[in-house]
């Protein structure tokens, strides 16, 4: 199973990639084609527009398993380890309930974006929005793995504050800088 999360992030990472090169190169040649030849790629801003709406959905996904997103946790690394757990199933089950509404206003819009066209490029809509249904159920798939995990006492003293300090992430040390004066 790891394996196959593994394997679908790096798709992931994949199509973030893609997205962002293919967004520099429509906007870039769209202005390089209008303001040098005096003509342009019609699709350019709609594909673009589209592409960074995948690609920040697509981010977001990538985030929450690297543990990147924000967070607040001043009053959290203070409490106990009962109240870190208390704190900790609070925020996963509201960020579930939260994914749970994203899925389900994805479907409720679903109808509605299948036969909205856009104007340029004339694909559904629901292509564009769709996104809501991979990015709602992955994210709360990790939401209900952390539960899981807290519920049954998988989880590790230092997991139960969820957020990632820049301190905690390991950096090369500088290199010294030469001053010039001998000693």
């Amino acid at each position: 199973m790891r394996k196959a999360t593994d394997l679908f992030f790096k798709l992931l990472e994949l199509l973030v990639v893609l997205a962002l090169v293919a967004m520099v190169v429509m906007v870039f040649g769209n202005v390089v084609l209008r303001y040098g030849f005096n003509s342009g790629i019609t699709v350019s801003d709609e594909m673009s527009r589209y592409c960074f709406v995948w690609l920040t959905y697509i981010g977001a996904m990538i985030a929450m398993r690297e543990k990147g997103h924000l967070g607040v946790d001043t009053l959290v690394r203070h409490l106990g380890t009962t109240g870190k757990k208390v704190c900790l199933f609070a925020s996963e089950s509201l960020m579930l309930l939260v994914n749970g509404l994203f899925v389900l206003g994805t479907w409720k819009m679903h109808g509605l974006q299948v036969s909205n066209v856009s104007p340029v490029v004339g694909m559904s809509m629901i292509w564009v929005y769709g996104v809501g249904y991979v990015v709602g159920t992955v994210m709360a798939l990790f939401n209900l793995s952390v539960l899981w995990r807290l519920v049954t006492g998988r989880l590790r003293e230092d997991e139960l504050v969820q957020v990632v300090d820049s301190e905690d992430v390991p950096h090369e040390a500088p290199a010294p800088v030469a001053t010039g004066v001998a000693r």
